[in-house]
């Protein structure tokens, strides 16, 4: 037991055994006890005393090493026998946060890093095709990186619209509570080998987080911290990344990935996940988004164009535009119908060919629901017309009217862009093949000549939906999901779908929708917090 052995030399005896026994691939999984830094921290007056292991290359085989490492931080108490937050060295649940933004390339977070928010479409200057996008703030890097001098917030585009200020780490945060902290980084769509080939297309991140979280499970004797109360968490294209960690546990698919890297030969399946605004489900969210925007011709110009099919200036969608919107919005009801979704009264969740129908009173029953929680706290509802307050009870609302009021930011095809101009064209291209199409849709639409869409396998590694349930899959139990009212990155049909899918199957879900919050994350660490305690004391 590790609280009543002295620590390290429990792990000097775990080493020697290894270093008799262990293959050359497993022995450079082992975790070094004596590799550390020690850090005093400060968070809300609080002082914190860790020891940082950082940059853990955490396969055998690394492709990039600037990339596939980890940042580890244990409490200094969890050495010397001591609690926090009544956890100790044996019970402190894992939080695994993952730095991961419009599938861009992410180094792991760190205990200096402020926390920023997701890129504003996953959307950097090499998906416009020139140099500093229109609106991007004096001092920003193309790419989208924090200029030099300034923190860096990993490998994705982290800036930041006006007015918005940085938030502490959660990293600091989440040490706070008394939670050992691992945050892996990971390859990304941009990443490219010294031989020109691209390295990081779909499947390779999540790939990458699942020998992270092989690497926690491999040397769980050899460190403080309850390897199996592992919670991932994510915002956006990480708020994916979370999400397909928590769906797709143990799958076989990822084997031969995992195999290659050198990953520790252990299970990968999560104990809990966090998902912010996860950008998912890539292969039917186009659909879903015109069935929430269709009839809305304006679009908001925000710091960087939207994506995708972007030549037209006068924010105003094109007639070939519209017709694509009322084209998607049709394949949408038979996509929600083939799930077989039902509420919490066992109801069936279904639209009709007009996209009308109980699913759509069910995602309308979520935003009433945020709308009563900000009524109940104080928040003055009155200028939206289009909410129906009676006694303090908002009672229904104008979907229509609510939709514009979130204003469309996407061009349709919101994610599978006819000139394969998005970050998810971008994210499932090839070794050798920059961008592909991935749904039929689109590539029969495709305005680039000689277009090729992705292997079907690659798009079903790369969506939760198609594991959830399976039998040789261990999916998490335990899942929280936030999407804002206001977020209009994604349609709001994509997390409930998630949420309601995994409900039905029996796994315990907290879905909401936060009233009036845009694209963003760990915006509710306190109530984040209390949740993964109810789940772990």
């Amino acid at each position: 037991m590790k609280k009543e052995i002295s620590f390290l030399s429990l792990v000097g005896l775990i080493c020697l055994v290894q270093s008799c026994t262990a293959s050359p691939t497993s022995d450079k999984l082992t975790f070094n006890p004596a590799k550390y830094q020690k850090q005093e921290l400060k968070y809300e007056g609080k002082t914190i005393k860790v020891r940082a292991y950082e940059k853990i290359v955490y396969v055998a085989n690394p492709v990039d090493v600037n990339y596939e490492i980890m940042n580890i931080y244990i409490p200094e108490e969890y050495f010397n026998g001591k609690s926090v937050n009544g956890y100790t060295a044996e019970t402190a649940p894992i939080f695994f946060p993952n730095q991961v933004g419009g599938y861009m390339p992410a180094t792991p977070a760190s205990t200096s890093m402020q926390q920023g928010m997701p890129p504003l479409n996953g959307r950097g200057a090499q998906d416009l095709g020139k140099g500093k996008p229109e609106g991007m703030p004096e001092g920003a890097r193309p790419d989208g990186m924090a200029p030099k001098g300034t923190d860096q917030n990993g490998g994705a585009p982290r800036m930041m619209p006006p007015g918005m200020s940085k938030r502490p780490s959660v990293v600091l945060a989440a040490l706070s509570q008394g939670y050992v902290v691992a945050s892996a980084g990971a390859r990304g769509r941009t990443t490219v080998a010294k031989d020109g080939t691209f390295t990081g297309k779909a499947p390779n991140a999540l790939v990458d987080l699942k020998a992270a979280i092989r690497y926690l499970k491999y040397n769980d004797k050899a460190m403080p911290g309850d390897a199996n109360k592992i919670i991932s968490d994510g915002t956006s294209a990480g708020g994916a990344m979370s999400a397909l960690l928590g769906a797709t546990g143990n799958n076989p698919d990822y084997e031969p990935y995992l195999e290659k890297l050198g990953a520790a030969k252990v299970t990968d399946n999560l104990f809990a996940v966090q998902a912010y605004c996860p950008i998912t489900n890539l292969d039917h969210a186009d659909m879903a988004y015109e069935w929430q925007f269709n009839g809305v011709n304006d679009y908001q110009a925000s710091m960087m164009p939207p994506t995708g099919n972007n030549d037209n200036k006068s924010n105003t969608l094109t007639a070939a535009q519209i017709k694509a919107s009322g084209e998607l919005k049709a394949q949408f009801s038979d996509y929600v119908n083939s799930l077989s979704l039902k509420d919490s009264k066992g109801i069936a969740l279904t639209l009709d060919k007009d996209g009308n129908g109980s699913f759509k009173d069910w995602v309308k029953s979520y935003v009433i629901a945020s709308a009563q929680k900000a009524l109940d706290s104080g928040t003055d509802l009155s200028a939206h017309t289009w909410l129906k307050i009676e006694n303090k009870k908002v009672i229904d609302l104008d979907f229509d009217q609510y939709v514009r009021y979130m204003n469309r930011q996407k061009l349709p095809p919101a994610f599978d862009a006819f000139d394969l101009s998005t970050p998810e064209n971008q994210e499932f291209g090839t070794e050798k093949i920059d961008k592909q199409h991935f749904t039929e849709y689109s590539q029969k639409n495709s305005t680039v000549g000689n277009s090729t869409i992705a292997d079907q396998s690659l798009i079903k590694m790369l969506n939760p939906m198609y594991y959830i349930g399976q039998p040789n899959t261990t999916v998490s139990k335990y899942w929280r999901i936030r999407h804002g009212s206001k977020d209009k990155d994604t349609g709001l049909a994509i997390p409930v779908i998630l949420g309601t899918y995994l409900q039905n199957k029996g796994y315990v879900v907290d879905l909401a929708l936060p009233w009036d919050r845009p694209h963003s994350g760990d915006y509710d660490l306190d109530e984040l917090f209390s949740w993964i305690d109810h789940l772990c004391k």
